[in-house]
């Protein structure tokens, strides 16, 4: 666990809305309470699928006041933060294997004033983090491997969580874990013992009542 207080955080993934309803699946979550959005933008390189990028961000922009936390799974992502920024990202969610320079698109993303995080796959070491630190507001641990919703939690992920948390408490750094894949009622009490605060949730949040199931979730992370 934290020895610090850092707040619980619900993150949804739009990935996992109605596409034929998002404007009012927003809504819902806002209205629910939901924290935040996540938002995955796909490459189809990085990453098998395609999702969505720019257009889509700065449509649904325009419909809600809740923090866009953008994870980018694209190669060499340098190349498209201002564009997101633009959009209107809060965060904006790099992958350490994605990047050539890690530590120089992470100050690109603090220099136009919005929150920089690292994301790691799950067979990425934790020691990829040792001298970018400095740069980071949040890491975001993918609990599957990334590319597609629906697939069942790592259980190797909960021993990187607890050991990246107790690593932050002895450097004395109040930076966020996020948690990213297989989040459901039997994982999401494991992530937070571990000392997550962030948690995405796509299926668990969408898959019947909104509403309810932010209540849901929310109940869990006080």
């Amino acid at each position: 666990m934290s020895l610090n207080k850092i707040a619980n955080k619900l993150s949804p993934s739009i990935l996992s809305a109605d596409f034929s309803q998002l404007g009012n699946n927003i809504k819902e979550l806002e209205n629910a309470g939901a924290d935040e959005l996540h938002i995955d933008v796909m490459d189809g390189t990085f990453v098998p699928s395609i999702s969505f990028g720019m257009p889509l961000i700065s449509s649904i922009r325009k419909i809600t006041s809740m923090p866009f936390d953008v994870h980018l799974m694209v190669n060499e992502p340098g190349r498209y933060i201002e564009d997101f920024a633009k959009c209107g990202a809060d965060n904006i969610t790099i992958h350490a294997e994605c990047c050539t320079h890690l530590n120089r698109v992470l100050t690109q993303i603090k220099e136009l004033g919005i929150r920089a995080s690292v994301a790691l796959n799950p067979a990425t070491s934790l020691n990829v983090l040792d001298y970018v630190l400095n740069y980071v507001d949040m890491v975001l641990i993918m609990t599957v491997n990334p590319g597609f919703g629906g697939q069942q939690y790592i259980e190797e992920s909960t021993e990187k969580i607890k050991t990246l948390r107790e690593r932050l408490n002895i450097l004395g750094k109040d930076i966020d874990i996020q948690v990213d894949g297989g989040i459901n009622d039997t994982t999401l009490p494991i992530v937070l013992d571990a000392g997550a605060n962030v948690v995405v949730a796509g299926t668990s949040v969408f898959n019947g009542s909104i509403k309810e199931n932010v209540k849901k979730i929310k109940s869990v992370l006080k």
